[in-house]
């Protein structure tokens, strides 16, 4: 079956092979007004805190003192603002979901084009790179309405900043700079729940992984796993069937119990790791020496 304009076909580093639907330009737009709302509240609530802060030391220290602690408040809410900002995407696209709070309600997420687990080095590089696209310019545009500026600045920083806002509409894949750079697509995350036979507490009993079986496979792997059973595309099932007995050492099933040989290996994968989590132990993924 052909690819549709809009989707991408990945293979991952399992040899299985994932269509991915590209986000749309409208909804990773609304998923960064979501991102920069929250953002800006936590802002406000810090600004009114250290001001309240502020008023308060001025009551009782000397002129001179509340003059320090003033500049001092204020160096440390620029401090917060510029952590806030570059942390919250960071730690919300490292997570295991790949989305910020934004994306997570527009149905967005992050995914790596090579098909690989997304790496540190690559959500920095994109979300570096969103200073120099947005805030960068915002900031210069800004300083400009605000004070004197010639209108050579005001129109470089003016162009500067519609270079980059627009670079999503003028290649296929809706790519931003910080995506180019960073190997990235932004995609739609899929809605739909998985079956009830997925739940941890309730695993099909025709099936028993030992010790030996589940330490194979960490995080990264039970994600992928995931997302293919979601998809519910039988090649890819199929694939990924195969290749996890060819780990395990076991017969791969065929047909119908395709599926259900892959929702009983995906719970009792998660039940072990979310028991490896509750003890202090973490396998990020199958090259991570620790064992859950």
């Amino acid at each position: 079956m052909s690819l549709r304009p809009d989707q991408r076909e990945i293979i991952t580093p399992e040899g299985v092979p994932l269509r991915l639907m590209l986000a749309g330009r409208s909804a990773r737009l609304g998923a960064l007004a979501v991102d920069l709302a929250c953002i800006g509240a936590i802002l406000l609530g810090a600004g009114l805190a250290l001001v309240y802060t502020q008023a308060g030391l001025g009551q009782w220290a000397k002129r001179g003192e509340a003059h320090h602690a003033a500049q001092f408040l204020f160096i440390l809410w620029t401090a917060l603002m510029f952590l806030l900002r570059n942390a919250w995407f960071l730690i919300f696209e490292l997570g295991p979901r790949g989305a910020t709070p934004g994306k997570r309600m527009l149905g967005l997420r992050i995914a790596a084009r090579d098909g690989a687990r997304l790496t540190t080095e690559m959500v920095l590089a994109r979300n570096l790179l969103r200073d120099i696209e947005i805030f960068l310019p915002m900031v210069a545009v800004l300083s400009a309405l605000g004070g004197p500026s010639s209108s050579m600045v005001n129109w470089a920083a003016a162009g500067w900043f519609l270079l980059f806002a627009l670079f999503p509409l003028f290649n296929r894949d809706r790519l931003r700079a910080g995506d180019m750079i960073a190997g990235t697509w932004v995609v739609e995350a899929p809605r739909a729940r998985l079956e009830q036979a997925l739940s941890a507490h309730e695993a099909p009993i025709d099936y028993d992984f030992g010790p030996a079986e589940l330490g194979i496979y960490g995080e990264y792997e039970l994600q992928t796993l995931e997302r293919v059973l979601r998809e519910n595309q039988a090649p890819a099932m199929e694939a990924v069937a195969r290749a996890i007995c060819a780990k395990i050492g076991w017969s791969a099933p065929q047909g119908d119990e395709v599926r259900r040989f892959l929702d009983a290996y995906y719970t009792a994968l998660r039940a072990r790791l979310e028991q490896g989590l509750r003890f202090g132990r973490r396998k990020a993924d199958k090259h991570d020496g620790q064992k859950p």
